[in-house]
């Protein structure tokens, strides 16, 4: 049994998710969270789970060495490492932050892993790494890498370095790739967060060339089940695709939340499209599902209801903070 976790990056998206759900549902399993604090974090959202006694926050950068060989010296029994540069457009116009925190921090904990003989090394990665698909097919866990920008790339060199370290020196890991999640606690630079803060300022949503690339959408909530399955229950060595098989193109997404906000869609403006954008992304996650039983569980058109009407509170709560101010 799993007495202690590092969560890597646990105040970022679905770090956060995945500490919310985990520390109150393990009371006996002491959880570390180590983050930098980067722009895209929030400590705040962390609230809730601030106080319990198996949950304890620690300041640090994965690409500093003595941070991680000082906080994985402890009896750290797994790790989960969320912990990433992950906006695609910062990756083109900025790449080194990429580099540094997504390859050489990975670096850093598995080194560190191998070095105080971890049990479970869990690396949290994306299905960008698999490049772009057309109208047809999906990705498995078999299909062959082919980033097509920096942040994907990074993401895939972690990969190749996660494997190796099975490989060559037996440390027991598995890698996930999950498809887009949505949900709670994301950084407004994201797509839906994106297009719902600009909706409610009725201000210009800008889409990507003809919109029309298609991404398959998680609940958030729904990922986080399934790296609790694989962490627990993960064959070792194996890398498991997590997709809900809700594809929809940029487009008809952005549609579907001005609809829900009673917004036109006049406020879609259309504008050039970024350098390597990949067209489809689209998953296979049979192996999860039969291996481990895991399934999603939530629906896009109910839990984007959900989510955007999460964010539109926190909206107005932040409005009638600045004008008590």
């Amino acid at each position: 049994m799993l007495k202690k976790i590092l969560v890597t990056g646990g105040a970022g998206f679905i770090g956060t998710n995945f500490l919310l759900y985990m520390v109150p549902r393990y009371p006996e399993v002491t959880f570390i969270n180590l983050d930098k604090l980067s722009y895209a974090a929030d400590l705040g959202n962390l609230k809730e789970i601030s106080k319990r006694q198996n949950y304890f926050f620690v300041w640090g950068d994965i690409s500093e060495n003595e941070t991680v060989n000082r906080v994985m010296r402890a009896n750290v029994d797994a790790v989960v490492n969320f912990a990433a540069e992950s906006h695609v457009d910062n990756s083109i116009a900025a790449p080194q932050n990429f580099i540094t925190t997504n390859i050489t921090g990975c670096f850093n904990l598995l080194e560190a892993a191998r070095k105080f003989k971890v049990k479970k090394f869990l690396h949290v990665s994306t299905d960008e790494v698999y490049g772009s698909l057309g109208r047809e097919g999906y990705f498995t866990e078999s299909s062959p890498l082919k980033p097509n920008n920096p942040y994907s790339a990074s993401k895939a060199a972690a990969d190749c370095l996660v494997r190796a370290y099975h490989k060559t020196y037996g440390l027991n890991v598995n890698i996930t790739r999950c498809s887009n999640n949505y949900g709670p606690f994301q950084h407004r630079e994201k797509f839906i967060p994106s297009v719902i803060y600009r909706a409610l300022r009725d201000e210009p949503v800008p889409i990507y060339g003809d919109g029309q690339q298609i991404r398959d959408w998680i609940f958030v909530q729904d990922h986080c089940h399934a790296l609790e399955m694989v962490l627990l229950y993960g064959r070792e060595g194996k890398i498991y695709n997590i997709g809900a098989e809700e594809e929809r193109t940029n487009l008809e997404l952005a549609g579907s939340i001005l609809h829900i906000l009673g917004k036109s869609p006049s406020l879609i403006n259309f504008v050039e499209d970024r350098p390597g954008h990949d067209r489809r992304y689209a998953l296979k996650a049979n192996r999860i599902t039969d291996e481990l039983g895991w399934k999603p569980e939530n629906v896009l058109e109910i839990s984007l209801q959900k989510t955007v009407d999460w964010y539109v509170h926190k909206f107005n709560k932040l409005r009638a903070e600045r004008a008590e101010e």
